[in-house]
């Protein structure tokens, strides 16, 4: 409802001291050029305005047609023109209503029809602006609340499940780690509690909050902003609506919103750019990332270095590197650990299982669900997990890292799945990824490490508990076969080692397993279990001689010897790892936050940002002590007593997968050029040369040759050491 009010006393305005330092109020002749230039104030006396002090700081002749109420502070104004690509303004206030605004030098406020309450840096330009407001009780996205507000003012942040069971708080310096601690350790209230704390540390809960406009930041044909921060070097043009947001920008990460879109109550990170009728509500977007062509992004945080178009993202918690480009593509109500691909037609969580939408989908990195996909609630896949096309009817749980996942076969009602697949069918794809999402990282600023190298502690913890699934349920298949490896093996520690003789000495074998665990109801068929086992262990011996041999040279040293392995030893060992937001952190560590967050010992967000730095300062040690347990793990006993045939056989393992990678890569990428149905688009062979690049000119995988034939010589010298 429409107010009446009377007009304000601004003879009684109090401005603050520290906005009037270099300030003057107006000359009578000053005065008399504003008025002659059809500028009015709603303060007869114009002593509600303060100017520049230096000599020519200040030229009236550059304001007109502008009506001025409550205090109104100008940097200089001079005749100059400010230029930001082809736009041209002079310096100056046109046809504008502008009230308890405080500029700095050199700005442009042109047709800006309703200005209130902001202060703004130097050489801002405004331009073509309906409404432009802040409240005193502005939050800027963030999740707090002012003097007097009650609890349910409070903005939220849904992410990871519908019915906001995993709620944040969104805050200006939030990373996906952040998100993550907080939406999936829910079973501590003290800990929920504290997180709040840390949140609201430092905040101010008066009200006297008024806009922010950085340095050089460009602001036109706009309709509504109000309660926002928009950070330096910030360019912002045909915006439809944006309140209740912090827009981070610098000049060395300056950010973009585009033509049409909506922004409420959220964070928008540095680097950040938003086209082309994007909506956002209730989100926080990390640095680089990029939502434009309709995307709508509600109740979501997105990591670092991200990019969605033309789909619908809602209540996600989504880490770096994520990809969503396609019109029909649906995600909502996941947990996806990044490095992920979200293919077209695919509708990711749109099926409830219960009364409720209270479902999830937990996807660890790596997740690619193929064309029109979609699972049921709840669903949880592992790293690297491909799954083709197709329709899955029953909740899926799928603990095979680096597998395919596929319909039954024949129309089975059991879902197929071939565990190691990316390593048997397709390596080119997974060892470029360190490299691809390198480069794809276009962060200034590093606030958090993120691990891109496919093999690192959080997969090999996942393929260590493949490997053992994969015996355990090879020990079943063994029993109801009546196979002689079971002859008197009659406890399941003794048929346990029974299936892994088995694996290491049929490596032949053609039979299937089955797994119950991995479709409700009907369970799953796993392909070439022997070659995934296989495979497994080969990877997990690549992982970790490779750590060790960084090790090494690290310490300048050409081999491992035995008092390095005692050195290693006495570092902390940690076998269980996380995901927090792209760094693999051990959960041991994560207790250990947490118990620092209880206790008071940390007390705010940038402290436990301090804590993610510190375990990335330790990650190296931290991973070559698991390297060498998850070697002795392998072989079941000490390196120490490892013989000179184990040390050949690491080795030999280790070099054929270093030399499988390459090949398995070059050929990968080279079927783009011989096979009949890539090629058959192109007249000639020069053609197709010049459309995608000769093969021999391939960067990656002429590093990955030189790299391949550095790493093979080299291993064979790093357990020479050993065997002395």
């Amino acid at each position: 409802m429409v107010k009446i009010e009377s007009p304000a006393d601004y003879s009684s305005e109090v401005v603050p001291a520290e906005l009037l330092k270099g300030k003057r109020h107006l000359t009578t002749a000053e005065i008399e050029i504003l008025e002659k230039n059809l500028n009015h104030n709603d303060d007869p006396t114009w002593n509600n305005i303060y100017v520049d002090d230096s000599e020519g700081g200040f030229d009236p002749s550059l304001i007109h047609l502008s009506f001025f109420s409550g205090f109104v502070v100008l940097g200089k104004i001079q005749k100059l023109v400010l230029k930001y690509n082809d736009l041209r303004l002079e310096c100056g206030i046109r046809r504008s209503k502008v009230s308890n605004v405080v500029t700095g030098d050199y700005c442009v406020i042109r047709n800006v029809f309703y200005l209130d309450n902001y202060r703004l840096g130097d050489r801002v330009i405004l331009f073509n602006i309906n409404e432009m407001s802040c409240t005193c009780h502005a939050k800027f996205g963030n999740g707090i609340i002012k003097e007097g507000e009650p609890e349910e003012h409070r903005i939220w942040i849904g992410v990871a499940n519908e019915n906001e069971g995993r709620k944040i708080l969104p805050f200006e310096d939030l990373i996906p780690a952040d998100a993550y601690i907080w939406s999936h350790y829910r079973d501590d209230p003290e800990l929920l509690r504290r997180f709040v704390e840390l949140t609201e540390y430092g905040t101010s809960r008066e009200l006297n909050t008024y806009g922010i406009v950085g340095n050089d930041a460009v602001i036109k044909n706009v309709s509504i902003i109000k309660d926002s921060k928009i950070c330096d070097a910030a360019y912002i043009k045909g915006a439809f609506k944006l309140k209740n947001i912090t827009m981070l920008s610098s000049e060395e990460e300056p950010s973009q919103i585009g033509e049409g879109v909506e922004m409420v109550n959220g964070i928008m990170g540095y680097g950040c750019k938003v086209f082309y009728q994007a909506i956002a509500v209730r989100f926080v977007l990390g640095r680089n990332c990029q939502v434009k062509y309709g995307a709508r992004v509600l109740n979501s945080v997105l990591g670092d270095n991200s990019t969605v178009s033309c789909c619908e993202i809602l209540n996600n918690l989504i880490y770096p590197f994520h990809e969503q480009h396609h019109n029909s593509s649906f995600l909502i109500a996941t947990t996806v650990m990044g490095q992920s691909n979200i293919a077209a037609g695919a509708t990711i969580g749109s099926n409830h299982n219960s009364r409720s939408p209270d479902g999830e989908i937990f996807a660890k990195r790596g997740f690619w669900p193929g064309l029109c996909s979609d699972f049921k609630h709840n669903s949880r896949f592992a790293s690297f997990v491909l799954v083709s096309k197709g329709s899955y009817q029953y909740e899926l749980d799928i603990p095979y890292p680096f597998a395919l996942v596929a319909p039954g076969n024949n129309g089975s009602p059991k879902i197929s799945i071939i565990p190691a697949w990316w390593f048997m069918y397709d390596m080119f794809a997974i060892t470029r990824n360190k490299d691809k999402f390198t480069k794809r990282d276009k962060r200034k600023k590093k606030i958090q490490f993120i691990e891109t190298d496919p093999l690192a502690p959080d997969t090999m913890q996942e393929v260590m508990a493949a490997l053992d699934r994969i015996i355990g349920l090879t020990a079943g298949y063994l029993k109801t076969t009546n196979n002689e490896y079971m002859e008197g093996k009659n406890t399941p520690e003794e048929q346990y080692q029974a299936a892994k003789d088995f694996l290491h000495q049929n490596p032949e074998a053609e039979f299937t397993l089955d797994d119950a665990i991995c479709q409700k109801k009907y369970g799953a068929v796993i392909f070439k279990p022997v070659l995934a086992y296989k495979t497994y262990r080969k990877v997990v011996k690549y992982f970790a001689t490779k750590t060790l041999m960084s090790f090494c040279q690290d310490l300048n040293q050409e081999m491992l010897t035995f008092d390095l392995v005692e050195r290693i030893r006495k570092l902390p060992l940690y076998t269980e790892w996380e995901n927090a937001g792209g760094q693999i952190i051990p959960s041991e560590k994560i207790r250990e936050l947490f118990e620092n967050i209880k206790n008071g010992t940390v007390n705010n967000w940038g402290a436990v940002h301090q804590f993610y730095k510190l375990c990335e300062c330790s990650y190296e040690q931290y991973k070559v002590r698991y390297a060498l347990y998850l070697l002795e793990q392998l072989y079941s006993r000490p390196i120490e007593e490892f013989s000179v045939d184990l040390y050949r056989n690491i080795t030999d393992d280790v070099s054929i997968v270093a030399y499988d990678i390459y090949n398995a890569s070059l050929k990968s990428r080279e079927k783009d050029y011989t096979d009949y149905y890539r090629s058959m688009v192109y007249r000639s062979e020069k053609e197709m040369d010049e459309v995608i690049g000769p093969l021999e000119d391939n960067s990656f995988l002429l590093k990955l040759r030189d790299d391949t034939v550095e790493f093979t010589t080299k291993i064979k010298e790093i357990f020479v050491g050993l065997t002395k």
